[in-house]
């Protein structure tokens, strides 16, 4: 019988209690939780360099190539576009206003930094070791750790958490990795872009190409099919149409098949070949950037998973776990964007590592609710979205079974400007076989994130269409238009707004 906390293999007590693999929002969060409870922690984290050589410190995609500056950017948009609306409001300047990349882009990173020196003393404050090392499994219960000098470490430990998330993917044709970037490597792209080519449809691509051609560039989204796959598909085409109208040129059913180099520099010319998806089309056209978001693969392949018998999906590169997160290996869980089947958001890994940590040393039953969970696409007509997409509802319980709400809304602010009225838009599906629960919840419009996590905590606690409508509105916003929603899709009635 072993003692606890003594190694299998020696005999020896284990280095730590946990080992996290992954020092990003999921992996932080575990640990940190965990030492709380007395735990030896330890986090390993080591960011392999893009091809372009890009890297960044502590905290996981998000802090450094995610949300953080992505949210940033969207925002000197935003503002870009204020700046046009501030003459309408008596607001007079003479000069041309331009845009400074570089000054963006190190106030940006600037932040960024004070985040990855804040992960660093948290973790110090809490008691946790950090590492600087790219860990892979070589036993049941041991670890090495590589630096970026090479030097190997060993660590052993009772329990793992498995947190490393992912890399976005590459095309797979000639000049990719020698001459594109990804999100991974813009945030801090040393140089304005230029006139920029972003393939992809996923919502990366898509949040790039807004405030890329909010910041003034020319900017051309190459999609293989459809917006915004696995979101409501009626949602995915309003921002698309939305982009088109605001300076983003979009185009159907392409993909590059070589991307060459014309001129070096800052930014260089790149020539891209391009065939359509039936095979009968060639385009070639001349850009100074091409980004790639065609997706994300997870960073399970050479962690040795395969050393300690941890199931791995193969195509996927996905870790599937049961509902306490807890992979095939009793020993070894996983958090974050490497899960099958789960939700790849930031608060999803947070709350699902605390809750782990939780359980594993804390004594509670709680676990991660994946269900509901609300999310937004910062687009620059932002997507806030709530529960099920509408072609998901019909298919889990029926179109007649089903009432879909909707209604267009014009934002006060842009009325002034006398600008994109009708583009905003409202809708909920409610369950007619349920008391007309909300099971879904979408809106089209300017901070849709504040408005869906209001709502997000209203639906968690089962809101109806009764509920929504007894709910006196706030005058005058734009998420009062979910108080008073009237028309169905199915009575096919107007829902044009000409006024607030």
């Amino acid at each position: 019988v072993l003692v606890m906390n003594q190694s299998s293999e020696t005999g020896e007590p284990y280095d730590y209690d946990l080992i996290v693999i992954g020092g990003g929002s999921g992996g932080l969060s575990a640990s940190k939780e965990a030492a709380k409870y007395g735990k030896k922690v330890l986090v390993l984290d080591y960011v392999t360099p893009t091809p372009r050589g890009t890297t960044w410190g502590l905290g996981g995609t998000c802090v450094n190539v995610g949300c953080i500056p992505k949210k940033l950017m969207h925002q000197a948009a935003i503002l870009h576009q204020n700046l046009e609306d501030a003459r309408k409001f008596g607001w007079t300047f003479d000069e041309k206003v331009h845009h400074n990349w570089t000054t963006m882009k190190d106030a940006i990173n600037n932040y960024i930094g004070s985040l990855n020196w804040g992960y660093r003393v948290s973790l110090r404050d809490n008691g946790v070791t950090y590492v600087n090392g790219y860990g892979e499994f070589i036993g049941p219960h041991k670890i090495k750790a590589t630096n970026k000098k090479g030097k190997e470490t060993f660590y052993t430990a009772e329990t793992f958490i498995v947190a490393t998330g992912e890399r976005p993917r590459y095309l797979g044709v000639p000049g990719d990795k020698e001459y594109c970037i990804t999100s991974d490597d813009l945030f801090s792209l040393p140089y304005c872009p230029g006139k920029t080519l972003v393939v992809g449809a996923s919502y990366v691509a898509l949040e790039c190409a807004g405030f890329l051609a909010g910041l003034g560039l020319d900017v051309t989204v190459m999609v293989r099919s459809i917006l915004l796959r696995g979101f409501d598909q009626q949602m995915a085409d309003l921002v698309g149409d939305y982009m088109e109208t605001h300076g983003v040129k979009i185009i159907r059913q392409f993909v590059p098949t070589k991307i060459e180099q014309i001129e070096a520099g800052t930014p260089g010319r790149l020539k891209v070949t391009a065939q359509s998806t039936d095979g009968t089309e060639n385009m070639v056209q001349e850009y100074n950037t091409v980004l790639l978001a065609i997706g994300r693969d997870a960073s399970t392949k050479n962690i040795g998973l395969d050393n300690v018998g941890v199931k791995v999906n193969e195509k996927t590169g996905k870790i599937p776990v049961d509902e306490l997160e807890q992979t095939n290996v009793p020993h070894v869980y996983a958090i974050g964007d490497i899960l099958e089947g789960k939700l790849q958001l930031t608060p999803v890994a947070i709350q699902a590592g605390r809750l782990l940590a939780n359980r594993l040393y804390g004594g509670s039953t709680v676990k991660c609710d994946y269900v509901n969970v609300p999310t937004t696409v910062f687009t620059p007509l932002e997507y806030g979205a709530c529960g099920l997409a509408e072609e998901k509802a019909i298919e889990i319980h029926g179109r007649e079974n089903l009432d879909v709400y909707h209604s267009y809304f014009w934002p006060l602010e842009w009325t002034v400007p006398t600008r994109d009225n009708n583009k905003c838009y409202a809708k909920i599906i409610c369950n007619k076989q349920d008391n007309n629960r909300v099971i879904g919840f979408h809106v089209l419009g300017p901070n849709a994130g504040e408005i869906t996590q209001g709502f997000g905590a209203a639906i968690k606690c089962g809101i109806t269409k009764e509920q929504l409508d007894s709910t006196i509105g706030i005058h005058p916003v734009c998420a009062e238009v979910f108080t008073t929603l009237s028309v169905t899709k199915e009575s096919g009635g107007n829902i044009e707004q000409s006024g607030c």
